[in-house]
């Protein structure tokens, strides 16, 4: 397992993939993020029997998405996928520093590992409103990203687990104001050795996302298919200060280092 992980937890729209992903460029970082282990941890409790997950399976989307906010939250497997997200977590490799982020990242599931650093985004009711309004949500998914916006907040304030407070002026200098919460772990364990090793890292990333759209369309109900399907990757070119995307179909993810408009791999 790595040596050092920093997790990062908070509800759906908060920001806190955007705060892995620089941190991981500027530092070199590792970065597991676990929406794109959905589809695995499903399998996973299938395999298991969990019977959420097996009643999540047998419905259609428009059965599943009508049904009552707590019957979601239970489908939606939140506090078995932070267990799970703490299992991959310490499959990882002993280096370099890796920060694991995530909806299902909970106070419950990190206390298992001790001694590791942990920050939880928490919005302001406004700026929680207004991120969900923009993502153009359904009834169904609404009802259960602010169910679940609530759930988090309760379990951080009980367990007295540390938080920032996000609101409409601290979400620009979002970044900035977590990379200040872990500067001393930041400091004592370094990411990355050079540019090879941070392409490798970012190529790691590039992979998650289409190994989660590969076990997407591997299932019976799900509409379309990969070779349809555009994600935006993550440049590989490796400079720290890239904050580079490129938007291709799934499966077109070239063996080459891919890299945004007028970037190339530099030395080293």
């Amino acid at each position: 397992m790595a040596d050092v992980v920093v997790w990062l937890g908070g509800p759906p729209g908060v920001g806190k993939s955007t705060v892995a992903e620089r941190l991981a460029r500027r530092h070199g970082l590792r970065r597991y993020h676990a929406d794109t282990r959905t589809w695995a941890h499903r399998d996973r409790a299938l395999a298991a029997g969990h019977p959420a997950a097996v009643r999540f399976e047998a419905l259609s989307p428009a059965e599943r998405w009508a049904a009552p906010v707590p019957d979601l939250l239970a489908m939606s497997l939140h506090h078995e996928r932070g267990r799970m997200a703490t299992d991959d977590v310490r499959a990882l490799p002993p280096a370099p520093l890796a920060v694991a982020e995530g909806t299902v990242i909970t106070p419950a599931a990190v206390r298992t590992l001790p001694g590791r650093a942990a920050l939880w985004l928490l919005p302001t009711p406004e700026l929680l409103e207004k991120r969900l309004v923009e993502r153009e949500l359904e009834a169904g998914p609404l009802a259960l990203y602010r169910r679940i916006a609530d759930v988090i907040e309760e379990e951080v304030r009980a367990s007295g687990a540390p938080f920032l407070t996000v609101d409409t002026d601290t979400a620009t200098n979002l970044t900035e104001a977590v990379e200040a919460r872990w500067a001393d772990v930041l400091a004592a364990a370094p990411g990355a050795v050079d540019r090879r090793e941070r392409r490798a890292l970012l190529r790691e990333a590039n992979l998650a996302v289409v190994a989660q759209y590969t076990r997407y369309f591997a299932r019976p109900w799900s509409r379309g298919d990969a070779a349809a399907a555009k994600a935006a990757f993550s440049c590989e070119c490796g400079d720290t200060g890239c904050a580079g995307h490129v938007t291709l179909a799934v499966t077109e993810l070239p063996p080459t280092p891919l890299l945004a408009p007028g970037h190339a791999v530099l030395p080293g």
